[in-house]
């Protein structure tokens, strides 16, 4: 096995960590007032950060899903709802970009937004009505053939940076299909008529990401819209799962990183009244921190081979594995590490501006962000034993 990362990822992965660095010195403005780092943003796309990932034969940098992660955790560990909202592009444009069902017409139009114009696109196919514990994704929007185009409408939810995109890739269920997995991708771009926000993202962590909600009503797009339409759209969410949600999982481990670092700085920092040495010396710190150490380095580990086989392997059932695997061990450790950190820095580490206290809010949905951490364990228990959903009880009584 050799995931060994490449001059060139470690040159993205050093230019990110310059970019979070400047991000930190806003990131808990914009978690207090739950505002888009509309700034940070803008430097990511004056960057190449929205042409990142696309394939070089489109013009793109083709950087993968290793380079990816290498670029997001650094990303995350400076401002992580930045990292996590902007990740959103990639994760809708790149399955698009790499899919053979996606017609090349298709292709090519994404791929002038995203290269040549350096639009920013947003992703939005959650609705109220789901739930990430099943999986299942029943698709309540409609979309309607009209003249010239189609009419949108319905509730989305959790659209992250929905308001600072040019675009956003909403899934819906096309008007006259009669499979129950059918569904149709088209672009809405942010001055569409019929298009507005419920701007009802008030929420314990990932403030800025401005996860709101968008509300489509008769919402008409033209036919170049479209971006891809299948009667059954569940093999094309599968085979680019990698960047539907794995791609997030990079941004959690910056976030345990973030943590684990400041922690040390304020207990080597910290002296106490009376002693000679800083909480650093205390035994109980050395090896809450050693603990810490290990929790990470796992979790880093388990993350960049998930990439590594992603971008080596493709979509196979042992990459399928290793990305759950890899998300539900960066949720579970994000989880710990944060609350190990702000539990070392004591009670003055609670307080509202404190680093610590902001990444142990934005680590908590950590474990819960989709595929939850249930949903993982689901999943990889099926593969380490060999079973076939098929031969499985559905795990709610359907109607």
């Amino acid at each position: 096995m050799d995931f060994r990362i490449s001059e060139e990822d470690s040159r993205l992965q050093r230019r990110c960590r310059e970019l979070a660095a400047d991000f930190a010195t806003r990131s808990a403005e914009h978690d207090r007032a739950a505002s888009h780092p509309i700034e940070n943003y803008r430097r990511l796309r004056d960057e190449g950060f929205v042409e990142l990932n696309v394939p070089k034969e489109w013009g793109g940098a083709g950087v993968g899903l290793l380079g990816h992660t290498l670029a997001f955790e650094a990303l995350g560990a400076g401002c992580p709802s930045t990292a996590l909202a902007f990740n959103m592009h990639a994760s809708v444009v790149m399955p698009v970009m790499l899919s053979a069902e996606v017609a090349t017409p298709e292709k090519r139009h994404l791929a002038d937004l995203v290269v040549r114009q350096r639009k920013l696109i947003a992703g939005n196919f959650s609705e109220p009505g789901t739930t990430s514990l099943i999986g299942e994704r029943p698709l309540a929007a409609r979309a309607r053939r009209v003249d010239g185009g189609y009419s949108i409408t319905g509730r989305k939810m959790f659209a992250s940076m929905l308001e600072a995109a040019d675009y956003c890739m909403v899934m819906a269920y096309p008007e006259g299909a009669t499979g129950a997995n059918a569904g149709i991708l088209l672009l809405v771009p942010r001055d569409a008529a019929g298009r507005k926000v419920d701007a009802n993202w008030d929420t314990l962590g990932m403030r800025a990401t401005r996860s709101d909600s968008l509300i489509l009503d008769e919402c008409v797009v033209p036919e170049s819209a479209v971006v891809f339409r299948s009667d059954d759209i569940r093999p094309f969410r599968l085979a680019h799962l990698n960047w539907f949600w794995g791609s997030y999982t990079a941004v959690y481990l910056g976030v345990a990183a973030a943590a684990y670092d400041e922690v040390r700085r304020v207990v080597t920092a910290r002296q106490p009244a009376g002693y000679a040495q800083p909480l650093a010396f205390h035994p109980d710190v050395r090896r809450a921190v050693a603990v810490m150490s290990a929790d990470l380095e796992a979790a880093r580990l388990v993350t960049y081979h998930s990439a590594w086989l992603s971008d080596t392997e493709g979509p196979t059932p042992a990459t399928t594995a290793a990305l759950y695997r890899a998300k539900y061990v960066v949720g579970e450790a994000a989880s710990r590490i944060t609350r190990s950190a702000l539990t070392l820095a004591g009670a003055h580490g609670i307080f509202r501006g404190s680093r610590l206290e902001q990444l142990f809010r934005d680590a908590a949905l950590a474990p819960l962000h989709p595929p939850p951490s249930d949903f993982c364990l689901y999943n990889m228990g099926l593969y380490e034993l060999g079973l076939d959903p098929s031969d499985l009880l559905p795990p709610l009584k359907p109607l």
